[in-house]
């Protein structure tokens, strides 16, 4: 049904497939569910694009640039969503917005789940619903009012994480998957009266992925690991990749029935790494949710594990032949509750390479880019998902207005300088960056450090400065004012240009 829409005292032609009417609500217009394409008269206006999950590329660009995607399909397959990938058109996932000449921003946002993507040229913004329908919410004003409406829509339909992980210690980029008992036992005792609240161990301990038991680096187990942070006074976490499956794991080979699989009965591949493509789990089969229930219990419950990283959670909305016929997205969704239910209120949930929506309400806390790797770019790469520092602090940047329903993590800040290719100028980004987020993640083992970098590292935690927002990438914090916008701006730093 063709009308006009007015907002903030601008008209807007609309075409609402729904069947219903636009109706007031706080921040905007609740439309119907279903198709949504609107006659946005900006031109050639920026465009904002949200990412699939957490390492996928988010930020403005002009409706006449290169659209922000990524290139290379089999990393997209990874770190975006292959299925709406278009590379003559801008497209985005749940949410997007064009910045008119004014200066005021035009948001339509989904608000329910079956993958709602969108999709705008110098004419139109288009939204729709990949399964089902849902409604949306259309806004027109201030920038970060019409984010902050979005996000109290969605927080008030699909739910709010209220949780802190405050500091966090992880194993990652010191060890990567080398990680081994004995070092460990090491770090711990050298992190006892620094002020970190949880340790979190990462990959690197289980015997494979998708076989959720200890391997033979650490010989006394997972629950002596976890009762030795804890003696430390620290909360004790752990990584694990729950939708996937290595294809050389156990679970892959004794338990082929729990597969995510394609019409032609063949596992779905979800993604790559660790040199392979990996595979998926079908989240709507009880036998699966019964396999979640006791890998989360074993890990929370009998181990001590009060902080789970679940990572490469982009899988379980993967498409596939499903034994539930239902949406991906709402598949995904069926499998993290899971995940919450057997791990209880108390445990801190922490998403990577997840989806925003179908996260919502369940997990506590939600990667914002990709990882933060100790370099700031790479001559060798193009890819707006791929591990640098500035990568990550871009799509941190552009996701910030999640914070009132999860908290954003924006990975780890340095201080070492061993093994360390960052500038002071860069890695006073990510410091300063991680504290407006008000989540600070460390991976410097302590004897990595010296006296003076120990002691910068230390008051540095110890300090939660007072933040302000002065602009899209302008910040105070204790009246310092720090400027993201060379980060961000491509000619200003130099960097290879994102296509």
């Amino acid at each position: 049904m063709a009308e006009i829409l007015t907002l903030g005292g601008r008209a807007f032609a609309a075409e609402l497939d729904g069947g219903g009417a636009a109706r007031p609500v706080d921040g905007g217009l609740l439309l119907p569910p279903g198709r949504v394409a609107l006659l946005h008269g900006f031109g050639d206006a920026p465009f904002y694009r949200h990412g699939h999950n957490s390492w996928s590329p988010c930020g403005w660009r002009r409706l006449s640039d290169v659209p922000l995607r990524i290139a290379d399909a089999r990393r997209r397959l990874t770190a975006d969503d292959t299925t709406w990938d278009d590379p003559g058109r801008h497209h985005s996932s749940a949410v997007a917005a064009l910045a008119g000449p004014d200066g005021r921003v035009l948001l339509l946002g989904a608000l329910g789940l079956g993958v709602p993507r969108l999709a705008a040229d110098q004419d139109t913004l288009v939204g729709w619903y990949e399964s089902g329908a849902a409604p949306w919410l259309l806004a027109h004003g201030d920038e970060d009012e019409v984010f902050a409406a979005y996000a109290e829509h969605l927080g008030a339909r699909l739910g709010r994480g209220t949780k802190r992980a405050g500091n966090v210690w992880c194993s990652w980029y010191a060890y990567y998957e080398n990680i081994t008992e004995d070092q460990l036992a090491e770090d711990i005792t050298a992190l006892k009266g620094l002020p970190f609240d949880v340790a979190q161990i990462d990959d690197g301990w289980q015997e494979q992925v998708g076989d959720w038991h200890p391997n033979r680096k650490f010989p006394s187990g997972m629950r002596a690991l976890a009762d030795r942070i804890a003696d430390a006074g620290l909360r004790p976490g752990l990584w694990l990749a729950p939708f996937i499956v290595h294809p050389d794991s156990r679970t892959a080979h004794e338990r082929p029935e729990l597969l995510l699989r394609d019409a032609a009965g063949a596992p779905v591949v979800a993604g790559h790494n660790w040199g392979t493509g990996y595979w998926t789990l079908d989240l709507t089969l009880p036998s699966v949710q019964d396999h979640l229930r006791e890998t989360v219990h074993r890990l929370t419950r009998e181990w001590g594990f009060g902080y789970l990283k679940l990572d490469f959670l982009q899988a379980g909305t993967t498409p596939g032949s499903r034994s539930a016929d239902v949406d991906r997205e709402t598949a995904y969704r069926t499998g993290l509750r899971v995940i919450r239910e057997a791990a209880g209120d108390e445990t801190y949930l922490l998403g990577s390479g997840a989806p925003l929506l179908p996260s919502l309400g369940l997990v506590d806390g939600l990667r914002s880019g990709p990882d933060v790797a100790p370099m700031w770019d790479h001559y060798a790469t193009q890819d707006p998902s791929d591990a640098l520092a500035r990568n990550a602090v871009v799509n941190t940047l552009h996701r910030l207005w999640h914070a009132p329903v999860v908290e954003v993590d924006p990975d780890v800040v340095y201080f070492r300088s061993r093994l360390n290719l960052l500038t002071d100028r860069q890695q006073g980004w990510l410091r300063d960056l991680a504290d407006v987020c008000g989540f600070r993640a460390v991976s410097d083992p302590p004897g990595w450090l010296r006296p003076d970098e120990l002691e910068a590292m230390t008051r540095y935690l110890r300090h939660r400065p007072v933040i302000r927002k002065l602009g899209r990438h302008r910040f105070s914090l204790d009246g310092r004012e720090v400027d993201f916008t060379p980060v961000v701006d491509q000619d200003t730093e130099q960097v290879y240009p994102i296509t």
